[in-house]
């Protein structure tokens, strides 16, 4: 028994309702957050104390700010801070309504940075904590009519990547998970949001759509023990792929960047210019 105290956001199905269910039957205690506090009750009838179910939208500053430190109150400590909560936008970029964009960015990247900026100074008293952020492969590789949701993921990405050298020195460890297409019900339209359309985007958005239809999805629960290694690991990776889509998917898009970088480095290193220091004034 592992002991550990979990904070997720996004816990009512997909990826967090199965991870909390894991953590839950190994014997560790969750605070199950979901916007609807009725699909997240259910776990207290299962697993009765253990769980502490609140409702929290994510994008309402104020209520994260009472709902984390009601779960640090409720366990006397955070263990586990996984921020599981978003959805995708669907459209090309001259599609999307800046006010969508906006939502989005809201709820996949802000929803998050709200969260992890209450639970660090916890974190940080403790000096112990692991805050885990569940992004995707599509902030890894970008592709068309989704070009919004890959921004917030990049976003997400680079938060995260900051944040760990930011906090190592506390004690505390930071894990991308990273997945791929899995049957979640991510792309159901209880995850989606989707744009007006142009009909000038239409072939590529049905080229888009056609692929996708052709994915062959990860099964969920297969995920459970591999979230429960990378929490208890030692030393956690900082970027972890769930599932088999992102590394073959990453090779290749690194490997074209690379090239491209490498072709043009003559002119990158004409643009240098007479290399000379330059004093910041404190």
């Amino acid at each position: 028994m592992s002991g550990k105290v979990w904070f997720i956001t996004g816990a009512s199905r997909g990826f967090g309702r199965i991870w909390a269910e894991a953590a839950l039957k190994r014997g560790d205690k969750v605070a199950a957050t979901a916007r609807v506090l009725a699909d997240v009750a259910d776990l207290a009838r299962n697993y009765g104390d253990a769980v502490l179910p609140v409702a929290l939208d994510v994008t309402d500053a104020h209520a994260v700010r009472n709902v984390v430190t009601r779960a640090y109150g409720h366990f006397g400590k955070l263990d586990v801070v996984l921020n599981n909560a978003g959805y995708a936008l669907v459209g090309a970029v001259e599609e999307a309504d800046e006010a969508d964009v906006r939502a989005e960015f809201d709820a996949n990247f802000f929803g998050a940075l709200r969260v992890i900026q209450v639970a660090l100074p916890i974190l940080r008293r403790q000096r112990d904590g692991h805050i885990i952020g569940v992004s995707s492969v599509a902030g890894i590789v970008a592709g068309p009519i989704t070009g919004f949701y890959h921004a917030s993921k990049f976003a997400f990405e680079a938060m995260h990547d900051s944040l760990a050298q930011e906090v190592k020195g506390f004690g505390i460890k930071v894990t991308l998970l990273e997945p791929g297409a899995y049957a979640t019900g991510f792309a159901s339209m209880a995850s989606l949001r989707i744009a007006p359309t142009i009909e000038a985007y239409s072939a590529i958005r049905a080229e888009v759509f056609a692929a996708g239809a052709k994915n062959q999805f990860g099964d969920p629960p297969a995920t459970a023990n591999a979230i429960l290694k990378i929490v208890d690991a030692e030393n956690p990776p900082l970027r972890f792929f769930v599932g088999t889509e992102g590394l073959p998917r990453a090779r290749a898009a690194f490997a074209e960047r690379l090239a491209t970088w490498e072709a043009w480095d003559a002119l990158s290193k004409a643009a240098q210019g007479e290399a000379r220091q330059h004093n910041i004034a404190s």
